[in-house]
């Protein structure tokens, strides 16, 4: 059977470098996106409707009556038209003054609440006489197209962005910059951080192996043996680490094993350490340790508020992931056995250098964000 030749369409200079531009955007709806490529291609005088029309998913009519559409009312078709329905009962102003609520602590209207809920808001809205009724369900609706959740929190924390913030922060990224040219001129970049009080427990009865339609069990019940603390030690060059159990979280303990966890290193001409500026980091017993290094161990110390510059506590959340959860300890000296054994396998199966690509000039547009209140 003989198909029918479409009829081409002609799009201006603007409406086609619209569409081209809203196929770009990632956040284009796909039926905006997709009547988009349905106009480009219909300009191709050798375009088959049917055969567009099995790409696209759509009918042959559904293409004819777009390109009418476009026709009609230009670029405009890409959108659905507006329909007819029940007249909307919530003004515009109530809509805002939802809205504005919404963002208002609720101890400051003379509530007793900490945060709001969609029902709260509903019946607190009516109380204060804001709308005369309204459903949870239309505030919901309200809060979702102004992207506002109350519901939600998260916990954040302001670093000082002083001189001595952005001089530290700016000498542990410049190592990450360097890490492989300083491994070539015999130097090395450690990172070190702890996970105190790694709690011994044990289960009060048998964990229930996952089955087909079941997923693993755990009982709730629990007996405790203890806590460890877990010092690593992480090769920033290579992603290997090292790792010791102390028996306290203090500088005694902690200067112990520095001379265990450094003895391999002893080779490299200079040694790059960096962690945070824990209590046992920066008691005088553990500087009086570091000193004994002279110039072979620089010591670099985290900013306040950005242990997160510190690559081991990655390698601790990775590894804790892999060999902490769903764990079960008999004693703690089983928990103990557990980490030490779980450190060689962890280099061999897991072990890799992290890539880091916050740069030192990352670093200076964010503190220039932060201070102009712009993030």
């Amino acid at each position: 059977m003989r198909r029918r030749a479409p009829n081409i369409i002609r799009l201006s200079k603007s409406d086609r470098a619209e569409i081209e531009r809203l196929l770009r955007d990632g956040r284009t709806e796909q039926r905006v996106a997709r009547r988009g490529y349905v106009l480009l291609a219909m300009q191709d005088p050798e375009i088959l409707v049917t055969d567009l029309a099995e790409q696209v998913g759509m009918t042959r009519f559904g293409i004819w009556s777009l390109c009418r559409r476009y026709e009609s009312v230009g670029v405009n078709a890409l959108y659905d038209a507006a329909r007819s329905g029940r007249p909307r009962e919530i003004t515009a102003l109530e809509r805002v003054a939802i809205e504005q609520l919404a963002c208002c602590q609720p101890m400051g209207l003379g509530l007793n609440l900490t945060h709001w809920s969609t029902r709260s808001l509903a019946a607190f809205a009516v109380k204060r006489g804001l709308v005369p009724h309204i459903a949870h369900s239309t505030v919901s609706l309200i809060l979702r197209d102004a992207d506002l959740q109350p519901h939600r929190c998260r916990y954040w924390i302001t670093p000082t962005l002083d001189a001595k913030f952005m001089q530290r922060a700016g000498r542990i990224l410049w190592l990450y910059e360097r890490v492989d040219s300083l491994w070539a001129h015999d130097e090395i970049v450690l990172a070190l951080d702890e996970k105190p009080n790694i709690q011994a427990l044990e289960r009060a009865h048998p964990t229930q192996p996952m089955r087909p339609g079941q997923i693993e069990r755990h009982e709730f019940e629990y007996i405790r043996h203890g806590t460890v603390n877990f010092l690593t030690l992480l090769n920033v060059y290579n992603g290997q680490m090292r790792s010791c159990c102390l028996d306290k979280n203090d500088s005694e303990h902690l200067c112990r094993a520095l001379p265990k966890l450094l003895r391999p290193f002893r080779s490299f001409r200079r040694v790059h350490m960096i962690w945070d500026g824990g209590p046992s980091h920066i008691s005088a017993t553990t500087a009086a340790v570091l000193r004994s290094y002279d110039s072979w161990l620089r010591v670099l110390f985290t900013p306040a508020h950005a242990s997160w510059l510190n690559q081991a506590e990655l390698l601790l959340k990775s590894f804790e992931v892999r060999y902490l959860q769903r764990g079960d300890w008999a004693t703690r000296q089983d928990l103990i056995d557990h980490l030490i054994a779980s450190t060689p396998e962890y280099n061999r199966l897991w072990a890799h250098p992290i890539h880091w690509s916050w740069t030192r000039r990352d670093l200076h547009e964010w503190a220039e964000k932060k201070l102009s209140g712009l993030c």
